[in-house]
């Protein structure tokens, strides 16, 4: 509705016809003056729309969370964050983009993803000022050997005593095939390979098969065979532990999705590493 405080003459003169109808009492807007009048209300409606976009965005009612993760963590720790995640904000919508240590760190720095989940061991420490790092969580390195193979005898295992063994080592330069190595030379030897393997289940399944015996992060084994079983190292020459990590860029502040995803895997890395996790408490974990 034009008021009818509004210079109509001018606009009208303007437009180049009649733009309000006058009446005894009152005014109502011809066809041509209703257009612009019906824009103008649809304007007020989107400028109420923008500035409620915040408040949506600060309750968490909307938006998008880009993720990046190495596999591992794709397998064990994150499944059960975004379980938890999604089930509290049905309204944020979430990517996750998979890499190796170096495609993570990129896709950081141009801002492809928002938050990363990242690892370093101690001699290879992610040490880049234009990243932000929280510890989440410790991942500690087992032993994998057949189920009927003579260690399963020991509740932990030295690594010196295992020098004899055929090893199923991660092929392509991979970072826990390093992790043997150091270990094995710091141990007094050098490890012999019986297989290269591409991922965890096939070594684990070559382990079954009594090929060999393997390293693992312990994220990496949440499902497990049964001819396989998994050891500790004994504590006075405990095998190297990774250090999981969140992560974003230093210069873009946390956004309100990133700071509850946070939240969620900070939860969730706590329960993932109580003493005797297993199964049945994996389950418990997705469920919670």
């Amino acid at each position: 509705m034009i008021s009818s405080t509004v210079p109509t003459t001018l606009l009208e003169q303007e437009a180049g016809q009649p733009l309000i109808e006058r009446l005894p009492r009152g005014i109502r807007p011809t066809p041509a003056g209703a257009a612009p009048a019906g824009r103008g209300q649809a304007i007020r409606r989107e400028l109420r729309a923008a500035q409620s976009d915040p408040d949506s965005f600060t309750a968490l009612d909307q938006g998008t969370l880009r993720l990046g993760a190495f596999p591992t963590a794709s397998a064990s720790v994150l499944p059960l964050a975004l379980t938890r995640f999604r089930r509290r904000h049905t309204g944020i919508r979430i990517e996750v983009r998979a890499g190796v240590l170096a495609e993570l760190r990129d896709m950081l720095h141009t801002g492809e993803v928002e938050q990363g989940l990242l690892w370093h061991y101690e001699w290879n420490r992610l040490d880049d000022p234009a990243l932000s790092l929280t510890h989440l969580l410790d991942d500690p390195t087992v032993l994998v050997v057949p189920a009927d193979s003579p260690p399963r005898t020991h509740p932990s295992v030295r690594l010196g005593d295992l020098a004899d063994h055929e090893w199923i080592i991660r092929a392509d330069n991979h970072p826990v095939a390093d992790v043997l190595r150091r270990s094995c030379r710091r141990a007094g030897f050098e490890p012999r390979s019986a297989y290269s393997s591409h991922d965890y289940q096939e070594a684990q399944a070559m382990v079954a098969a009594g090929l060999g015996i393997a390293l693992a992060p312990r994220p990496a084994l949440t499902s497990r065979r049964s001819e396989a079983r998994r050891l500790p190292f004994a504590s006075d020459v405990p095998a190297p532990t990774r250090r999981i990590l969140l992560t974003r860029a230093t210069a873009r502040p946390a956004t309100p999705p990133a700071q509850a995803m946070a939240r969620v895997l900070r939860t969730v890395a706590q329960r993932f590493t109580a003493p005797g996790l297993h199964r049945a408490q994996l389950g418990a974990v997705r469920r919670g």
